[in-house]
């Protein structure tokens, strides 16, 4: 189930102009520190070529939920310095990690600055998008991510999330709302599995 959350990539849901040029990465960065609260449905490619949706919450700084929907049960909290994970399925305690661990932690900073030495480690445009691979400079062995956004205006689309042993999923993101109201109790690693008190 770690690789299950920890790998995790965002694919485009919509194609940008034909017209669009890569953005610069104080753009991108300025983007993502604007980013308040989304929420979005998803469609989840795992590691193992299954497909999985769900609904995605964000809350800058630092606060990021997952909810799968049936058949799976799933739900990954990131919040308070740690991701929790609980699969109802594996009949086991929830697992618990650090953010700071887990390449999530790079957008999900306070401030996001794209321009810190060592920190991405590709920037390109693919025709559709600008792709940008980072990482944490002082512990690259937690893996990576790469992100993908659309210009005019700038959206993200796309995150890929390389971990240190391999593992690799997608993330499709439809109609992201932004800007709403999201309550802390969403993100409270504590009740992750008394329900989805907002």
């Amino acid at each position: 189930m770690k690789r299950f959350f920890i790998a995790t990539s965002f694919v485009l849901a919509s194609a940008a102009p034909s017209w669009a040029e890569q953005l610069p990465l104080a753009a991108i960065s300025t983007y993502l520190n604007d980013l308040t609260t989304v929420e979005a449905p998803f469609a989840q490619i795992n590691d193992d070529g299954t497909l999985s949706t769900g609904t995605l919450y964000i809350k800058r700084p630092g606060r990021m939920r997952f909810e799968y929907d049936p058949p799976e049960q799933a739900v990954v909290v990131a919040g308070g310095g740690a991701v929790v994970i609980l699969d109802p399925k594996s009949n086991t305690a929830p697992e618990s990690y650090p953010l700071s661990r887990t390449p999530l932690s790079i957008i999900l900073a306070r401030t996001v600055d794209l321009d810190r030495a060592n920190m991405v480690t590709g920037h390109s445009f693919d025709g559709t998008a600008t792709v940008v691979t980072a990482q944490d400079p002082e512990n690259p062995d937690y893996g990576n991510i790469q992100l993908s956004f659309t210009a005019d205006p700038v959206e993200l689309r796309k995150w890929v999330i390389n971990d240190s042993g391999g593992g690799q999923t997608t993330v499709i993101l439809q109609s992201l709302e932004k800007g709403g109201t999201l309550g802390d109790a969403l993100f409270n690693t504590q009740i992750i599995g008394e329900g989805n008190d907002r």
